[in-house]
């Protein structure tokens, strides 16, 4: 079922979009926190197909990284009680806004700059076969940027949402 208000798309989802020439496409790249510390690789990039750019990158999670916040709550996911429980299986794969990395185009190793370990252990998480919603990404970015929390409750659409140094282009 096609959603009209959708505008984010994976970019494998999009056959007439492609990454620019003058961009590196990062997908199936080792991405690694402040520390060089392993995360995931790079699954996909999610578009935002009004703007025309690249607003996240998808994120595969280590299997290190998942085993190390596998007994603990998160609030990735409720129940219809509202209670929080452990990720179900699947559910292994974040978002990273574009502005928060950084790109090795030699080593083909994307860092995070300023995010560490355990904050991507404890990030919300989605299933990559499910889109998310506003409501995930504003949970996501409150998880790496705490300080824009009242900014990010106030900015609904994508013109004022998307236009901040998390989202510049790499």
């Amino acid at each position: 079922m096609e959603n009209k208000d959708r505008n984010l798309y994976r970019l494998d989802e999009l056959s007439d979009y492609k990454v620019a020439s003058n961009y590196s496409d990062v997908r199936g790249w080792k991405i690694v926190d402040a520390d060089n510390r392993t995360i995931g690789k790079i699954d996909n990039l999610w578009v935002n197909k009004d703007m025309q750019r690249v607003v996240y990158l998808d994120v595969n999670l280590d299997k290190g990284l998942i085993e190390d916040s596998r007994n603990e709550v998160h609030d990735a996911i409720a129940n219809e009680n509202g209670k929080e429980f452990i990720y179900k299986d699947g559910d292994s794969h974040i978002i990273i806004p574009i502005g928060s990395v950084s790109i090795n185009k030699d080593t083909k190793i994307v860092m995070a700059n300023n995010i560490g370990y355990d904050t991507f252990r404890k990030t919300s998480r989605y299933n990559w076969q499910n889109d998310f919603d506003r409501e995930y990404e504003r949970r996501v970015l409150n998880s790496y940027y705490p300080t824009e929390q009242s900014r990010l409750a106030s900015e609904s659409n994508d013109d004022t949402f998307y236009k901040r140094r998390e989202f510049d282009n790499y």
